[in-house]
């Protein structure tokens, strides 16, 4: 409850303020079916809205350490809803990585929050074509 407390108590004081945030956010994918970065993978980031529906924001391909660089930062980083969307399938068909006609994971979905504009926010996800995982990295 505390915790919750000094949370509002910050944003009040953030929208009373005039600010620039120093938060950013950050996405890491690891290819596990092949031991290395996911190179060459396309990312979606839309913002999702209170009533579900959702706008994308950008497009990424990740770069040869398979990392998109800061996918948010400044006036564009701020507290609210997100989804990253991996589109996993194209990136293992291309890679020679086939399951079968359709892909058991074609696009992999993460949705999380931000509500804290002056941290750092990272998204790494292992991925391989039967299975994920993700975390909040630092």
């Amino acid at each position: 409850m505390q915790s919750q407390i000094h949370k509002i108590a910050n944003m009040r004081l953030l929208a009373a303020v005039e600010w620039k945030p120093v938060g950013f956010l950050t996405c890491h994918v690891l290819d596990t079916a092949r031991g290395c970065p996911a190179a060459g993978m396309r990312i979606t980031l839309s913002r999702r809205a209170a009533d579900g529906s959702s706008s994308i924001i950008k497009s990424f391909v990740t770069n040869e350490d398979g990392r998109t660089g800061r996918a948010l930062d400044g006036l564009d980083f701020s507290p609210g809803s997100y989804e990253w969307t991996f589109h996993c399938g194209p990136y293992f068909a291309k890679a020679g990585l086939y399951t079968s006609g359709t892909p058991f994971l074609d696009e992999v979905p993460i949705r999380f929050g931000i509500d804290n504009p002056e941290d750092h926010y990272h998204v790494p996800l292992l991925v391989s074509p039967w299975s994920f995982s993700t975390y909040r990295g630092s």
